[in-house]
């Protein structure tokens, strides 16, 4: 698939910031007042400017309130009504706490409970295609959710909560780069199911579909070098878990954990790219593009 600019900054924002809110809602840390503005400030402006970011990438952003009214079929739709809810209720469970000093703890827990929900709803989004093999896997939810509490908590300041929770995400990231590199051949998907020419023999390309390329090659079919993928795959993983691990087990200070939150974001952004870019849409088998057969080398 096409790493468009946009979706990566709004999964890698958006994530890290409901990941935090979640925090917040369950009373972690348990702030108020100016202090209490400030994480707010940073989770809102991860969350809500992921969201607009992720409008770059429409077709048509003028549509874009004509999302939610499709809640019954797509996960897009059920993701911005929970964005919506997720803000709203947070928002009001900000107010009492910047402004009033009090925690109004039911208004958190369904503010921290819809934080979550959203970010499961943007994984539903990827997982739910069968199109792309890679994303079609219940390890799409488990890694989107695993990053946003791991870097919440990181943002939050809970470094007990962070550490284990960056080596779940880890395993779970590297589970997802391991079945994902097989995950075309053993969708059994090949040109010869994408053309239906199969049922008259073995099925092969003698000349592109057409000489020009077209939106479905432009936005889902982009190859990486298998070399490249694997070092960009050992920054990604270096910099979201390794490195914040390594610094949460230092004494803690501030700018030590500004710097592993830091890392951790340049990490996820590294392997949202990842993301993307290694996702192989079986309509690239109508295009000669990929190779699913058994022994052929995985487009990584």
């Amino acid at each position: 698939m096409h790493p468009a600019p946009s979706v990566i900054i709004f999964t890698t924002l958006s994530g890290l910031g409901f990941g935090l809110l979640f925090w917040l809602g369950i009373g972690l840390p348990p702030v108020t007042g100016w202090v209490a503005f400030v994480f707010f400030a940073i989770a809102f402006a991860l969350a809500a400017g992921g969201l607009m970011v992720s409008t770059f990438h429409l077709g048509h952003p003028e549509r874009a309130l004509k999302a939610f009214t499709q809640w019954r079929s797509s996960w897009l739709s059920r993701e911005g009504i929970c964005a919506v809810a997720a803000l709203a209720t947070m928002g009001l469970y900000a107010i009492g706490a910047v402004f009033l000093g009090a925690t109004w703890r039911p208004v958190g827990i369904i503010g921290a409970v819809l934080s979550l929900g959203t970010v499961f709803t943007t994984s539903m989004i990827y997982a739910q295609l069968r199109s792309v093999p890679r994303w079609n896997s219940w390890l799409t939810p488990a890694l989107f959710l695993s990053l946003g509490l791991s870097g919440g908590a990181l943002l939050a300041g809970q470094t007990a909560i962070a550490a284990p929770l960056l080596a779940v995400a880890a395993t779970v990231q590297l589970a997802a780069w391991q079945k994902g590199d097989t995950a075309l051949q053993r969708s059994g998907s090949t040109m010869a199911s994408a053309t239906g020419l199969g049922g008259i023999g073995e099925v092969r390309a003698f000349e592109p579909p057409h000489t020009g390329t077209n939106y479905l090659l432009r936005e889902f079919v982009h190859v990486v070098g298998r070399r490249h993928s694997r070092r960009l795959r050992v920054i990604a993983f270096a910099l979201a878990f390794v490195v914040p691990l390594l610094l949460l087990f230092l004494p803690f200070s501030h700018a030590l954990a500004g710097l592993a939150a830091l890392a951790h974001l340049a990490g996820v952004a590294c392997s949202r790219w990842l993301f993307f870019a290694e996702a192989e849409h079986v309509v690239g088998l109508y295009y000669g593009k990929r190779q699913p057969a058994p022994g052929a080398q995985p487009i990584s």
